[in-house]
This record gives C-alpha cells, sequence and structure tokens, in this order.
C-alpha cells in the first residue's frame, strides 16, 4: 500500500493538469493518474483536423499561456505538445499507464485500484476523467439492422477512409458541422438535424466572439449560485466558412431521421436512402464507470454542485459539462473550476 495522500487526481487531460497546477499551489500531496501514456487526455483520440474555437489567447491552462499567436485558433497536435510541455514545466507527479478500475470509500479515505494491479490511497480524490470514452449514441428504430458503417464522431479520424461513399452526419453543433463539411470534399454527405444549424459570428467589431464573453463574465458566470445550469449551446461557430458551405449545399442539410433500415435510413418524411456511413456526432455522457462509493445517479451522473459531490465527503470533479460555467469543459475554463474544487479541498482536509 502506498502512502496516504492528500489528494489523487484520476485523469491527466486538460482538467487533472489544471487541478495538478492549483493542488501544487496550495501546498497539497498529490498524484495524477493517468490512463494513457502521456499527459494529453482525449485530445490524441480527436480527429485529426480538429481546431479550437478559441484562440489561443483564450485557450491556456492557469500559469502558462498557449505558446501561438494570440489570434490564432490552436490545432489538435498543438494542443497536445502544449499539453506535454505544461506537466513539465510545472513537474507535475503523473503516473502514466494508470487507468482507474475502481474506487473504494475506506476508513474516511479512499483506496484507488488500478488495472496495472497498483492499489494507492488518498483523503481526498478529483474525477478529472473527461467523457471521451463514453460517447451517447440514441437508440433509433432498425440500428441493429442496419447493415452499413455506424460509428460515434469519437471513432473518426480523417475523411479518406469515406471517398466516394454516401455519408449521413447526424448533429447539429461545431464537431458535426466541422466533420460534415470536412467530409463533403470526399464523399455525397447529408448533415441530419432535428433544428437547422445556428451560425455564430466569429468576430464583433474586429474582436474574437470570446473577448466579448469574457469582458462581459458570460463564458465563467456561476449559474449554479441561482440554482441553475447553463443553457446548451445552440449555434455554431463559423470557422472556416462552414455557413457558406451548407448554404451551398455542401454538405446538404436534411430533417432528422427517424430510424434504419438495412441498407439505410428512413427520412422523416418516409423516403428511404441508401448509406455506407453513419456517424453519429451527438456528444458524451460522464465517464466515471469507477465510483463504487454511491456518488452517482441511477443514470450514472455524478450527483454535485459546481463539482463538490453531495453524497460523498471528498470526492470532487473538475472537467464536467456546465459544471459552474458555459466554459467548464474546456481548455479556456477548467482552471477557474480547478481552483474552486482545490479551495473546497483545502477546506475539507482542515476539518477536524
Amino acid at each position: 500500500m502506498s502512502k496516504v495522500v492528500d489528494t489523487i487526481v484520476i485523469g491527466g487531460g486538460q482538467a487533472g493538469l489544471a487541478s495538478g497546477y492549483h493542488l501544487q499551489k496550495a501546498g497539497l500531496d498529490f498524484m495524477i493518474l493517468e490512463a494513457g501514456d502521456q499527459p494529453a487526455g482525449a485530445w490524441p483520440q480527436y480527429y485529426d483536423s480538429l481546431k479550437l474555437f478559441s484562440p489561443a489567447r483564450y485557450s491556456s491552462l492557469p500559469g502558462f499561456a498557449f505558446p501561438k499567436d494570440s489570434n490564432e485558433y490552436p490545432l489538435r497536435d498543438e494542443v497536445i505538445s502544449y499539453l506535454r510541455v505544461y506537466a513539465e514545466k510545472f513537474k507535475l507527479p503523473l503516473m502514466l499507464n494508470s487507468k482507474v478500475e475502481r474506487v473504494e470509500a475506506v476508513n474516511g479515505g479512499f483506496d484507488i485500484i488500478t488495472f496495472n494491479g497498483k492499489r494507492y490511497r488518498s483523503k481526498s480524490i478529483i474525477s478529472a476523467s473527461g467523457s471521451f470514452h463514453r460517447p451517447y449514441i440514441p437508440n433509433l428504430p432498425g440500428t441493429e439492422s442496419f447493415q452499413g458503417n455506424l460509428l460515434h464522431s469519437s471513432e473518426y479520424k480523417r475523411p479518406e477512409p469515406f471517398r466516394e461513399q454516401r455519408v449521413i452526419v447526424v448533429g447539429r453543433g461545431n464537431s458535426g458541422v466541422q466533420i460534415a463539411v470536412e467530409l463533403a470534399d470526399y464523399a455525397t454527405v447529408s448533415l441530419a438535424v432535428q433544428h437547422p444549424v445556428k451560425f455564430t459570428r466569429q468576430r464583433f467589431l474586429g474582436l474574437d466572439l470570446h473577448f466579448w464573453l469574457k469582458m462581459t463574465g458570460v463564458d465563467t458566470f456561476p449559474f449554479y449560485r441561482i440554482g441553475k445550469e447553463p443553457p446548451s449551446p445552440i449555434s455554431v461557430f463559423d470557422l472556416g466558412g462552414y455557413r457558406k458551405k451548407i448554404h451551398n449545399g455542401n454538405p446538404n442539410q436534411k430533417q432528422m431521421f427517424s430510424g434504419f433500415y438495412p441498407e439505410g435510413v428512413i427520412w422523416a418524411n418516409g423516403d428511404r436512402e441508401p448509406a455506407d456511413s453513419v456517424i453519429f456526432a451527438t456528444g458524451y455522457r460522464p465517464n466515471i464507470p469507477f465510483h463504487q462509493t454511491g456518488a452517482l445517479a441511477m443514470d450514472g451522473r455524478p450527483l454535485h454542485v459546481a463539482g463538490v459531490s453531495t453524497e460523498v465527503p471528498g470526492l470532487y470533479y473538475v472537467g464536467l459539462a456546465n459544471q459552474r460555467s458555459f466554459a467548464s469543459a474546456t481548455i479556456r475554463g477548467v482552471g477557474a473550476d480547478a481552483k474552486y474544487v482545490v479551495q473546497n479541498i483545502t477546506r475539507f482536509l482542515r476539518k477536524p
């Protein structure tokens, strides 16, 4: 059995690293358990062309600015490099290849057991494991009968394998639009949506939208203080001329299909259309399968207020969507949430 540390952080991506920064500043004894072989979370598994929707000046973790022109939008591989450098810069105590199998509440603390057989002990836990490994695909009629290629956007890497296919992308968010537009240069693509895609201008009065979100305080407004969750975003940032391409029908936008038949999909008006591949860009659910502590609702959602568990003393979260604000699950937002959580941990550890 390892020594008992103040805090163990589960997950070494952006949320875990931001947590480590603030734990270090608070002088706490901690370690970060990361399932992968580098401190980059799920970023290496995202599609190759992924681009952040916030410019570099608004895409940094605490204590270290993103090393890119402040008005440029970082690419996936640049984010991966940044996270690796961040972990090295602050000499964060990372344990790589340490995927957590289960967590047990024991004698006022926690036992954390990894799949490689290691056991750790801590007084508190920050769950920062993100949601990438729990993709959500709606259960539609006939799904099991579909003989084509059905996948989630988390499995999509690049457009070339879909060349000359008939592809349907489901979802009206940023990722769905970006994937559909990229694929449309290689395949015949429809974007299946419940409601037409709405676009938001990226710049107002010459300044990026995120400047105005930060200036007004909307981006990080703590909605939990007024007993509400931040409303889900319903518009897409128009990077790369997305609005023009969809307006021109490449890809075309169609009312969401009602189900599948073996060769394809059944559209809302009853028409049947063959499809080679269907890609669901339909989001994720919190990836917290390891808590054996009574901390989760029946559907697997963590029960918390602003990242502090309402069920288990000493259990905290960083990186959940809408945890405290619009920005909570983003690289620009996890720092503020991590700071808040570490302040709560510090008070918790000082209790007699």
